[in-house]
């Protein structure tokens, strides 16, 4: 006889929200569809991914490389559709967003949102985020930032196997139609560089290629590269900056690969000098030896000093590669987003993309705060950085004047000028800009640039890169600015409305199905919490290891942005496996708030799961 008691019987695993989705709309049409326009009933039966990005943000770049393994593999299954969600009035064009969608190789419908219109109606809150619906039609996921596309893998087998029982999943071709292909000699280029030859050598991103110009600016000498996404000797994966090191060969940052490479024009070889093709997480080394240390974007870089700095976009920091030492290190920035002078170590920057070295000073196009900035010795043996033209995350514009009200947009480039001053490339003000330090002015020198991303000096002329026309315009430096109107912007997101006094901020996270937050070290969640102005904030900000917190508002400060950054890690659930694999889940928000007496006072943002 057998006395032991009867095993419990499992408890039913937790019903999934059902929460229908609201329809897409998005007054600037549908793209990738042949002209289609798509309905949610047109994708019943399929697994659909919604992909809320923007293409200014690097982020959602490094989420649109994360998704193309899950793309190719579940393509009979899977549509991701893309919403373009505009956070700057040049990405509300429908040219331009058609345009990125071709640069980042976006293989997949996307609607133009220019309204936020179908953001609204999810209450997304961060770009990128990641939507998940069943072949029935209800949302079943959410997901802010980066680090989630293994659990989305896990949710879409999960889908696959309850539908295809119930008979409810379709498969088949998706609604995909590639549109036809464009001969130019160059396609977005990204970042040029002037050869000891007096050739120019330009990134040539979107065909991943690097290639060598006569001095025209416009024969082709050779291409470098294969053509094909890799990271071969001979292959890229759209490489942005340029710099030439004193011994006559060129860094490259090879950006989607995070990693540097070094190009001899004089024997036509590539190698890989720092970065491990692995994208740079929280927590990884941050110096070391150059090829044992993960990068994060590398987008321009420039001899200064002796040392190669890399403006690293994908963290919000500057780095450096001592080709000697054969380390990299970061330099400036703490990886938070945002714009914060001081001391290197202290300094905040947003996706810094445009370097040039001056004797005294390395300029920075900081773009996401439409800045231009720069980094000077101390005095002490460290550096410090400034602020030129620029004030934060929400501001941006065209207008000249004093650089304490001038406004740039979203400025990708960055060129020292023989006389001190500095020549910007106002990328999203399709605009050639000038900053002088002497008089603190700035003016415009050339418009009717198409998304110019670099410019550099050749004899008296500039030579610009205008990106989204495809090739290189040379330009005589004028003697006098060109006359513009003043035009100042705020972002298009709307602000959210919170009561005065106490604010709960809830971050919302749910480890993946399979998986459990990894408690093996301590505790494996973060919350940073500041805000701009700082006096927003009367008690709470800091950091912090719950995803919750109380904030306390100032009475006296009525709107501002509140600046959150979390992070989760999660692992495999696993006992018997010693080893579990293990994911981290991170994502910054910079929520606009409005205290009004009917405000909410509780502030949900989903990192990972649904908000019950």
């Amino acid at each position: 006889m057998n006395d032991a008691a009867p095993a419990p019987t499992p408890a039913p695993a937790p019903r999934r929200a059902r929460v229908r989705a609201p329809e897409l709309i998005g007054k600037g049409g549908w793209l990738n569809t042949g002209g289609k326009e798509l309905t949610l009933a047109d994708l019943r039966g399929r697994i659909v991914i919604l992909d809320f990005w923007t293409f200014c943000c690097i982020n959602c770049l490094h989420v649109l490389d994360e998704l193309r393994e899950l793309e190719e593999k579940h393509r009979d299954t899977v549509v991701i559709i893309g919403v373009h969600s505009p956070k700057f009035v040049h990405e509300a064009e429908h040219a331009a967003v058609v345009d990125a969608v071709e640069r980042y190789e976006v293989h997949h419908p996307v609607l133009d949102d220019p309204e936020l219109a179908t953001w609204k109606q999810y209450a997304v809150r961060a770009w990128p985020t990641l939507v998940v619906i069943d072949p029935e039609g209800y949302v079943v996921a959410q997901h802010a930032g980066e680090g989630h596309a293994h659990a989305i893998e896990r949710l879409v087998e999960e889908l696959e196997a309850e539908h295809g029982a119930k008979g409810t999943l379709r498969r088949g071709d998706g609604p995909y139609v590639a549109p036809e292909p464009v001969a130019t000699d160059l396609r977005f280029p990204g970042k040029a560089v002037v050869l000891p030859s007096g050739n120019l050598l330009v990134s040539d991103s979107t065909r991943h290629q690097l290639v060598e110009l006569a001095a025209d600016g416009e024969s082709v000498v050779r291409r470098i590269g294969s053509g094909e996404r890799g990271f071969g000797p001979q292959a890229f994966s759209e490489p942005q900056g340029l710099a030439l090191l004193p011994d006559g060969r060129v860094v490259v940052a090879d950006t989607v690969n995070h990693a540097l490479r070094v190009f001899d024009p004089a024997t036509g070889a590539v190698e890989t000098v720092a970065g491990t093709g692995r994208q740079w997480w929280q927590g990884s080394p941050t110096s070391g030896p150059a090829l044992e240390v993960d990068l994060s974007s590398p987008w321009d870089v420039a001899w200064w000093q002796g040392r190669v700095w890399i403006a690293m976009a994908g963290v919000h920091q500057l780095w450096t590669w001592d080709p000697e030492a054969g380390t990299v290190a970061v330099a400036a920035g703490t990886t938070n987003e945002g714009l914060v002078d001081g001391p290197a170590a202290e300094a905040w920057f947003a996706q810094p993309s445009g370097l040039a070295a001056a004797d005294d000073r390395l300029w920075v196009a900081d773009s996401e705060t439409s800045a231009l900035r720069y980094v000077e010795p101390d005095g002490e043996g460290g550096y410090a950085v400034r602020s030129a033209v620029g004030t934060g995350l929400f501001d941006f514009g065209h207008r000249d004047g004093d650089a304490a009200q001038a406004l740039l947009q979203h400025p990708l480039g960055v060129t020292a000028l023989p006389d001190g001053s500095v020549a910007v490339c106002d990328t999203y003000n399709h605009a050639l800009r000038r900053y002088d330090p002497a008089t603190g002015q700035v003016t415009t020198l050339a418009t009717d640039l198409r998304e110019p991303s670099d410019a550099v000096l050749v004899g008296e002329d500039i030579v610009v890169v205008e990106s989204a026309r495809h090739r290189l315009t040379r330009l005589r430096l004028p003697e006098e600015a060109v006359r513009v109107d003043a035009v100042a912007h705020r972002t298009r997101r709307a602000s959210t409305e919170v009561a005065p006094g106490t604010l709960r901020l809830d971050v919302v996270f749910q480890a993946p199905a399979g998986q459990k937050l990894d408690t093996r070290y301590g505790p494996s969640t973060r919350l940073l919490v500041s805000s701009t102005p700082p006096e927003l904030l009367a008690a709470g900000e800091g950091a912090g290891t719950d995803l919750f917190r109380d904030l306390e508002l100032n009475p006296e400060v009525t709107e501002g942005v509140l600046h959150v950054s979390a992070m989760a890690a999660s692992c495999d659930d696993d006992p018997a496996n010693e080893y579990p694999a293990c994911h981290v889940h991170q994502q910054d928000w910079g929520v606009p708030l409005t205290v009004t007496p009917t405000g909410t006072a509780r502030l949900p943002l989903v990192l990972a799961g649904l908000d019950g």
